[in-house]
This record gives C-alpha cells, structure tokens and sequence, in this order.
C-alpha cells in the first residue's frame, strides 16, 4: 500500500496529471444499494469532542464527562506516540470500558468512544513480528479490539472508529479486511465494527462512492478533515506553480470553492447511501476568566457550525467540551432531529475542476511567521511527549503543523513574493525568521536550559523539513524516526 502511494505520486509527478474520477464498477454505480444501518448510539452524531489522547488522562476525564455524542479517542492527530504515551492511552482505555477509571459516567452513560488509532504511515518500533516493525494502526486497533471489543459490543456500545489518513478505496478495502478477519477471530457478529473514514486526502474526493461501497457493512459515514486534506494538495501537486496554497488564515476558509465543494461532495455521496456526514473540528480553547469573551467566541464557532448545518452536515466536531452544550442547543434550535439524512442534493454537481480551484491570494509575512511558530511549538510539543498544545486560543495538531510546515516549505520551492514589502520567500528569509523566532519563545518564558536546549532542536528540525528539495510526506513520520524524538521520550 505505501510503496502504491510512492508509485502513484512518482507518477504524477512525471506526467503532469491531476486526478479524475475513478471509473466506477456496475456494483458501485448501483443507485439501489445503501450502508448498513448502524446502531443506535451513533444514529446521533451532532457534536464529538475531537483530538482528544486518552494518554491525556485529565483532558479523557473531562470529555467523557461532557454531554457529547462521542469522543474521537485519539492517537493520531492529537497524540504523541511515545512508547508511555501509547500505553497510558489504551491502559485508560481498558480502564473505562470496566467501569475502573474513577470520576467519569460508566460507559453506556458516557459519550461513545470513536477509537482513531495511528494513520498507516506510522509504525510501531517497541513491537516487532517476524522481524519486522507493526504498523502502528494495527498494533493501536489490535490491543483495543482484543481487550475491549467484547464489553463494548455487549450494549451497543462500539466498537466504533474514526479512520484517518486513507488515499482511496483500496486502502478501505484493506480496513474492511482487517475488519472482518478481526470479528471472525475474536467470534463477533459481522457487521459489528462500524468506523468513520476522515476524508483527508484529494484522492478520496474522487472516489467517495467507492470508499462507501467497500466498507457498506461497516461505515459510520465520512468525516471532512480541512488542514489535512488541504496539506494533500502541497503534499502531491506542491511542485506545481499552479497549486500554490496562499496564506491560510488570509486566504483560504471553508466558503473557498475547492472546501467547499469537498464538503458539498461528502454530504451528498453520504446522505445518497443513507449514511452521516459530519464536519471538522472547532479548535477554539475558551477562555476561563473573561465571561465577555468567552460568550463572544461561542457564538462565533455557533455562526460557523450554523453554515455546516445548512450545507446539510449532520454533526461536528469541537475540542473543548464547553462547546458542547451551546452548539447542541443551536441543533436543536435549527434542526430538531438526530441527524439531516433526509437532506438530498441530488441537484448538486461538483466538477473536477471545482475540487481543484485552489483560492486565489498571496503569501504574507505574518502568516509566514504563525506558520513557522506553529510549527516550532507542535515539535517541542512531541519533544516533550504532548500531541497538542494551545496558541492564541486554539489547538495546534499535528493537522495544523502539517499545513504549516507545508506552506513554508511551497513558499520557499517557489520563491513566493510577499504582499506588501514584495520579499522574496527564500532559504535566507525562512532561516532567519526561525531563528528569530525561537529566540522569542525562549525570551518570552522562563525556560531553563534543558527547555532552551529543546526549543531550539525544535527549531532545527524544521529547518530540515522546509529545506528539504523533496517534500517529505508527514511530518509525524519524520518526528518519530528522527534521533532527537527517540532520545527524548522513548524508553
């Protein structure tokens, strides 16, 4: 699978070519046929709480006592795979599904666990089979699904999953493999793994009736994932002049022509097969002291779910639970049902070209800096065994580091003009601004040598990244096979 990723790329790359709709088989084309029904804990999927590592077991407490549908259970986006932070995860993970994790509701009380486990690109060094390393998705599913899957399921509660990071159908058909070995080894029911896949790659968008087909028996749906489907386009077709990203906070939104028509695309292909389809995470970390403000930046996320539920979504996505309350309120205000599958847009037509029109605009000088900021910090992050952490009101992911580490690097291969001063994004620029702006970090806080010493290994492994003539794929790869992470957090 991963060496038909590198193939596809390498061919891409020689030829020129974009990517088109795959030709679909009779079977697909099928009007007829439609997803599985799904339990009935996940007929209702308005709001889960998002990134949330389980290895974080304060911040796990917290959701699973928020009033969500569901918590994304993540080891992915939002987790530091550490060999302690892998453990910890999946140990409070057993914990709760017994009943053992104190202070939180029991699970048939708490919101649904949606299992994301570690995208394919990812491996396990601490385990190895026949020699070889396991892929980190299938050691993160394998320990869930053999200790827990048989209390979960025995009051429909799971086992349920987000799937994260897929390039096609095939590498669904591949889940939908594991899936049904996995049920007739452990003695399930068939049908009774149901998973989300996050539709974070270009690829996807052209098959999503495919992605259905393949995993009809055991879909909840699709998910749109807005940083990482945008950093796909740089990752494939960043070579090209004509697939510049612009500045992100700037330039490019969810009412964009090529978001919007993505999230169009899920929304219609889902509902077409009688499945949800839900929308990205609001990133927002409210404030605690300032009621003002607070209040203020609730009814701005609300404003902004609001166009999700309108385009005919039927659930999002939050990462601090205090949303949770406003934007269920705001659903049942504005749709009053458990979901809006009854939304058709069988009128819809979305071209080729519309999931291709990337927005029109520039670099700035500032968003070079919030990129390079943002990706400084999510390295110091993983350096100190965290997955996420907070800036200017948000969480920073390792969605987030992926656009930004993307943007500087396409900004440096195309030599892009800022607006403005008219600069020249060079090796030069970049390199100064990094190092002026780790310097910043360490004079803002009152670090001691060991943090110094770390910030600015931060900063020199993203200076490997973005001056790198090839674009490497992810960064979390690159993190996680890089000396600096093994010698700070694995053990």
């Amino acid at each position: 699978m991963l060496r038909y990723r590198s193939i596809r790329k390498l061919t891409l790359l020689d030829s020129g070519e974009l990517p088109f709709f795959q030709p679909q088989s009779v079977e697909v084309r099928d009007k007829t046929w439609r997803v599985a029904p799904v339990p009935s804990r996940l007929q209702c999927r308005v709001v889960d709480v998002g990134d949330i590592s389980p290895a974080d077991t304060e911040m796990f407490m917290k959701a699973l006592n928020s009033p969500a549908c569901g918590i994304q259970t993540d080891l992915d986006d939002g987790h530091c795979p550490s060999w302690s932070n892998q453990l910890r995860g999946l140990y409070n993970i057993y914990q709760f599904v017994r009943g053992n994790l104190r202070g939180v509701p029991v699970m048939s009380d708490a919101p649904v666990i949606m299992f994301r486990p570690r995208a394919w690109n990812m491996f396990e060094f601490n385990m190895m089979v026949g020699g070889k390393v396991v892929p980190g998705p299938l050691f993160d599913f394998g320990l869930h699904m053999f200790h827990n899957s048989k209390l979960m399921i025995k009051d429909g509660n799971g086992p349920f999953f987000y799937l994260p990071k897929l390039e096609g159908s095939n590498e669904v058909k591949l889940w939908n493999d594991i899936f049904v070995w996995t049920q007739q080894r452990l003695g399930l029911p068939q049908g009774s793994i149901k998973a989300s896949v996050l539709i974070e790659s270009i690829f996807c968008s052209f098959e999503l009736d495919q992605i259905l087909f393949e995993l009809r028996h055991h879909s909840a749906g699709l998910n749109c994932g807005m940083w990482d489907y945008s950093a796909s386009l740089i990752s494939n077709f960043g070579h090209r002049a004509d697939f510049i990203l612009p500045d992100r906070k700037k330039y490019v939104s969810m009412d964009k022509q090529y978001l919007k028509s993505y999230m169009q695309l899920v929304i219609k292909t889902c509902h077409a097969r009688g499945c949800h389809a839900t929308g990205g995470m609001a990133p927002v970390v409210l404030p605690k002291d300032n009621p003002h403000l607070r209040q203020q930046i609730t009814d701005k996320v609300c404003r902004a779910k609001l166009n999700e539920i309108k385009a005919g979504a039927d659930g999002f996505l939050v990462f601090d639970p205090d949303l949770v309350k406003p934007l269920i309120q705001m659903w049942k205000t504005e749709v009053n049902s458990m979901n809006q599958l009854h939304v058709r847009r069988s009128e819809l037509m979305v071209s080729r070209n519309d999931l291709l029109q990337l927005p029109r605009g520039g670099f700035t000088l500032q968003g070079l800096q919030d990129n390079i900021t943002v990706g400084i910090l999510f390295i110091d992050a993983w350096l100190r065994g965290q997955g996420v952490f907070v800036l200017n009101g948000a969480v920073e992911d390792s969605a987030t580091a992926e656009i930004s580490r993307s943007q500087i690097w396409q900004a440096i291969r195309h030599r892009c003009k800022l607006e403005g001063d008219g600069l020249i994004v060079t090796k030069a620029l970049v390199c100064g601004e990094i190092k002026r702006i780790a310097d910043e970090l360490v004079s803002q806080k009152a670090y001691n040598s060991v943090d110094t010493e770390r910030l600015t290994m931060s900063a020199k492994i993203l200076e490997e990244l973005v001056l790198k003539r090839d674009f490497p794929q992810f960064i979390t790869t690159y993190l996680y096979e890089h000396q600096a992470f093994r010698n700070s957090v694995q053990s």
